[in-house]
């Protein structure tokens, strides 16, 4: 019961590592408020995490990139449970498209999900956060391709890339406060959405060095590592779990 008493909101959780997350938090004792912009989802996922664990999740559908629902998540989960000690901003989306004829709707609309929500879902948590003796934990997912180019996620790999420097710079905003924050970066996982190509498993068991692409489990120990009273002196951190695959990034193209 790592996370009894502790009250997290993940946002992106219907499904894959948002999921998974908010189950093993839940199971681990903690208050989950399970985010997804799909109220069925939400709501789906967060009842089966209820009748599989010992813990409390609830679903709070909306759309994580939109300023005002991010605030009324927050002050809700302050209304109902007096406290925030864990956030993690994993709402995202993926548009691809060649560079030199990427639409700006595409463009802005992946900045707004993947930057401005993650971006102000932190500010308005740390505000919280900052009246709490113990502070909190703050978790953003970026991705390999803020590491490593791919072709046709120009868009994608800088906003991935910004949400790492994001952390840090918020080590300078938010550590006075007791409140850290990381970021984990993903590589291939094997997720309902990934294995919608039925060539994924084969082609990434070929080029991860360790073998195989990551399972969900995978992202999720990290994750719930970065955010467990073990990691409150890490902060500004990127953990990175691709199996190895950008240290040789060989593509996949």
């Amino acid at each position: 019961m790592e996370f009894k008493n502790k009250v997290a909101i993940v946002t992106g959780a219907g499904k894959g590592i948002g999921f998974d997350i908010c189950r093993s938090l839940a199971m681990g004792g903690a208050t989950v408020v399970l985010n997804d912009i799909d109220s069925e989802l939400a709501e789906k996922a967060a009842n089966a995490i209820n009748e599989n664990s010992a813990g409390n999740c609830i679903a709070m559908a909306g759309d994580s990139s939109d300023i005002n629902f991010i605030h009324q998540m927050v002050a809700n989960t302050v209304a109902q449970f007096m406290q925030i000690d864990i956030v993690i901003a994993n709402a995202g989306i993926t548009l691809f498209g060649d560079f030199l004829t990427y639409s700006a709707e595409s463009f802005f609309r992946v900045m707004q999900v993947n930057l401005g929500g993650s971006f102000f879902l932190a500010q308005a948590a740390a505000n919280q956060m900052k009246t709490q003796l113990d502070g909190g934990s703050i978790l953003f997912t970026s991705s390999v391709t803020g590491h490593q180019a791919h072709k046709d996620l120009a868009a994608y790999g800088m906003s991935k890339a910004a949400l790492e420097m994001l952390a840090k710079n918020l080590v300078i905003e938010l550590s006075q406060y007791k409140i850290n924050v990381n970021t984990i970066a993903p590589g291939a996982t094997l997720t309902e959405r990934t294995l919608e190509d039925p060539n994924y498993s084969e082609v990434w068991n070929k080029l991860t060095p360790m073998g195989r692409p990551a399972f969900v489990s995978d992202i999720t120990n990290a994750a719930l590592f970065l955010v467990s009273d073990k990691a409150k002196h890490i902060t500004g951190q990127t953990l990175i779990i691709d199996g190895g695959w950008t240290s040789i990034s060989p593509t996949p193209f």
